[in-house]
């Protein structure tokens, strides 16, 4: 398919140079040497009499005309796909498939390594990236920067499909060497100890510290980290407490000197969901892998006395 000198694969190349903002980056979602992406690049750049990206400091950003082009040129990839390209028969046994997976690192951990491990069994070909959850996620998956995204109810959107993984609650955790924490959690004692918090970019605060506060529970943070998996060894050595997934605080109980209690009032459970947009919702391979999702989920429910799971979105 060919529109003068701008066929088809060089518009796919022009959608993964605006999307990506930069030739490296571009050339891995391509499967492409950085010398054929910085070849398409130049024949684009030809084409539409303009630089499309240009280096500003240490990154690569968009030129005005770029910018004009980024929704357009997406929108219309997309509809050739939908409605005239015809989907490969998909056999996880041969697929060389890459699968982009957006999510936390706490995910990263309780599900996706022990899902990857299994899928490595069945489709050993298929490869994974995993990437960060950004801001505005359900954006970034429409715009094909991820297949996947897991995410709880506040994360996903109710437009796009998605399919219920688990449910899970929370516990306190805090140092084995803590002298507070001799006895049963009691508010008061929630309330007077120092905190270790999970915040993600400038503005977005995780699920355990929206809650509290909807509760009128006060928390006195002290330290705020990055990640989930950091907040046990912040508190290791200290009199400092988290509230943290029950699922996670296991995990990092088995290896780092820390004590699990209940909470000492009710905090309602948080709902894992994976996600796709409204365009993969064909493609078998989006489709096994959430399935393999489903089956490591279900393993996780029956293993951890989590909440009993409800009806998700489909």
């Amino acid at each position: 398919m060919r529109l003068e000198k701008l066929d088809l694969n060089l518009l796919i190349a022009l959608d993964a140079l605006l999307q990506e903002r930069g030739v490296s980056l571009a050339a891995d979602r391509l499967n492409l040497s950085q010398s054929a992406a910085s070849g398409a690049l130049s024949r684009l750049r030809e084409y539409f009499k303009d630089d499309l990206l240009v280096l500003q400091g240490r990154s690569m950003a968009l030129t005005p005309r770029a910018e004009k082009l980024v929704d357009p040129v997406h929108s219309v990839l997309e509809q050739i796909r939908a409605t005239i390209m015809v989907a490969e028969p998909f056999d996880p046994a041969t697929s060389d498939r890459t699968l982009t997976v957006m999510a936390t690192d706490y995910i990263f951990e309780i599900l996706l390594r022990p899902a990857i491990v299994a899928c490595a069994v069945e489709a050993p070909g298929i490869r994974f990236e995993l990437v960060p959850i950004i801001e505005h996620p359900v954006e970034a998956l429409q715009r094909g920067r991820a297949d996947i995204l897991i995410g709880i109810d506040n994360v996903i959107s109710s437009e796009q499909p998605s399919a219920l993984l688990y449910t899970e609650d929370f516990v306190v955790a805090g140092w084995q060497g803590n002298p507070m924490l001799q006895g049963p959690m009691t508010l008061d004692c929630y309330e007077r100890l120092a905190h270790v918090a999970v915040r993600f970019g400038q503005a977005t605060s995780s699920y355990e510290a929206t809650a509290t506060r909807l509760r009128s529970v006060a928390r006195r943070v002290e330290v705020i980290a990055p990640n989930f998996s950091s907040v046990g060894g912040l508190l290791v050595g200290t009199n400092r407490i988290a509230t943290i997934h029950r699922l996670l605080a296991v995990r990092l109980a088995e290896y780092l000197p820390l004590v699990l209690m209940e909470l000492p009032f009710e905090l309602p459970p948080v709902r894992e969901s994976a996600q796709w947009s409204s365009r993969s919702a064909n493609d078998p391979a989006v489709a096994w892998l959430v399935e393999r999702l489903k089956g490591i989920a279900k393993q996780l429910r029956s293993t951890s006395g989590a909440p009993p799971e409800r009806n998700g979105r489909s």
